[in-house]
């Protein structure tokens, strides 16, 4: 068995009031698991291991590292603002140049390496196994007589939290012509709003749950993505692993389908789509033909829910996470986490992947619009084989300009796509951005989701204005 080298003197603690030293850890088990705060694979094994250490609280610590895989990953306030979405509470590192990484010789996100209380290391589990196959790890050590240090340091966590203000990491945006829908998904609810931000309704008790019934006291979990269409919204409840309603004429929530845990259905038509395991559904869109296409960022899939037979099926994605273009299942996503239709086409943002992407709703044929590999991100606009996008998180069309507007996160910008085979342009804003993560057009104005800033925001291309909405205030 392994001692565990001692942490980096230079690593950098996020949430720590200062550095962790590895005698902190004695007389525990440690869970350290490597991650980037990026990827739907890790977020799942955090939301794990969050569970697995209230259980265990006397026995078990856990500490993150944040290894970046993009650019704008390696400034730490950048990352901790996504890892805040989160809420995690347990020392967090950040790892910019991969020196922890390759003490450890980690090569896959997410990887968990288990020390006993002698700080030795036992156990590696790479990758997004079930969550009972890490607790079987960690009750085989628990099982084990561990030693109690006397007189250690206690671990002192900095309460760096998030201003307290009436939006918490808005993500899903949807509008009508009489509402802005606004997915709240820090403070896990869905708000009916005037153009002017005052608030109509609100949809979802405001505190985490998986609840069916009248809006104010249905429960959500962390929601993200959003679509409306005459009578109902239909939200992607994310942190639920389900697809939600809401029908708008009594405020009343229902499922769709998702039985409340990660995982990915069976091939062929599922015809009780209440009792299946979804993997983190994050993209919604509607088609003319009543299909809810769903995005699964956690099997990198995309779904189809039929409005009329209430049945489920798959659309595209083999599950690995590449970009490879093909015929439904023989195509690859990265990441797919935001969705837009318009008559036949539907069009993919694939996060992780840096791309653009359409499927065929009839051929169920994938093609890259934008992206040259899953590894291939930057800043570069022009024609549509050579722009480069960073981290996109949300598309968003108007039936009526033939123009896709592109959230790139990971360059805080608002980015164009002319279909039909045109360029990559970027929009001149007067403010930068905050990693925007929901977008909607409608009569020719966009509205944006800024995420990491805490609001959301009115763009009118004509006039070249942008101006924060007081939604709540």
């Amino acid at each position: 068995m392994t001692p565990a080298p001692e942490f980096p003197a230079d690593l950098e603690w996020l949430n720590l009031a200062k550095p962790l030293r590895m005698e902190q850890l004695r007389g525990r088990i440690t869970a350290l698991v490597f991650v980037n705060a990026g990827s739907a694979w890790c977020q799942q094994r955090l939301i794990d291991l969050t569970t697995l250490r209230k259980r265990y609280s006397e026995q078990l610590h856990v500490v993150a590292v944040h290894v970046p895989r993009f650019d704008h990953e390696r400034d730490p306030r950048r990352a901790l603002k996504r890892l805040h979405r989160m809420t995690l509470d347990f020392p967090i590192a950040h790892d910019p140049d991969w020196v922890l990484w390759q003490h450890y010789g980690v090569d896959a996100w997410p990887t968990v390496i288990l020390l006993d209380g002698q700080g030795r290391v036992r156990e590696r589990i790479v990758g997004d196994t079930p969550v009972r196959e890490l607790d079987a790890h960690i009750g085989k050590l628990r099982s084990e007589e561990v030693p109690q240090s006397l007189n250690v340091e206690p671990i002192e966590l900095r309460r760096n939290r998030e201003p307290d203000l009436p939006l918490r990491f808005p993500m899903g945006i949807a509008a009508n012509q009489q509402y802005l829908y606004v997915v709240d998904s820090g403070h896990h609810r869905v708000l009916e709003c005037a153009f002017n931000g005052r608030i109509h309704r609100q949809f979802g008790s405001g505190g985490p749950g998986f609840i069916d019934g009248p809006m104010e006291l249905a429960a959500f979990q962390n929601p993200q993505g959003l679509c409306v269409q005459r009578d109902a919204l239909y939200v992607a409840d994310t942190g639920n692993h389900a697809v939600r309603r809401i029908k708008l004429n009594t405020g009343d929530v229902d499922t769709l389908c998702g039985a409340g845990r990660p995982g990915s259905p069976n091939e062929g038509v599922v015809h009780d789509p209440r009792s299946v395991a979804l993997d983190q559904p994050r993209g919604i869109a509607i088609s003319p033909s009543n299909l809810i296409c769903i995005a699964t960022t956690g099997d990198n899939k995309l779904w189809a829910y039929d409005l009329g037979e209430r049945s489920l099926k798959l659309l595209a994605g083999s599950g690995a996470l590449d970009l490879v273009d093909g015929e439904g299942a023989a195509a690859a996503f990265a990441g797919p986490s935001a969705l837009a239709i318009v008559q036949q086409i539907l069009y993919v943002c694939d996060e992780a992947g840096s791309a653009i992407r359409s499927v065929h709703l009839r051929t169920r044929q994938v093609t890259t619009l934008v992206g040259q590999g899953a590894w291939r991100f930057g800043n570069i606009e022009g024609s549509r084989s050579d722009a480069l996008l960073q981290q996109p998180q949300a598309v968003a069309l108007d039936g009526s300009s033939p123009v896709l507007w592109v959230a790139d996160s990971g360059n805080d910008q608002l980015r164009t796509l002319r279909l039909g085979g045109g360029e990559v342009g970027t929009i001149s804003l007067p403010q930068r951005l905050h990693a925007p993560a929901g977008l909607a057009v409608v009569n020719g104005i966009v509205w944006i989701a800024d995420t990491d800033a805490h609001a959301v925001l009115r763009f009118d291309p004509a006039e070249g204005s942008l101006r924060q909405i007081p939604i709540g205030e």
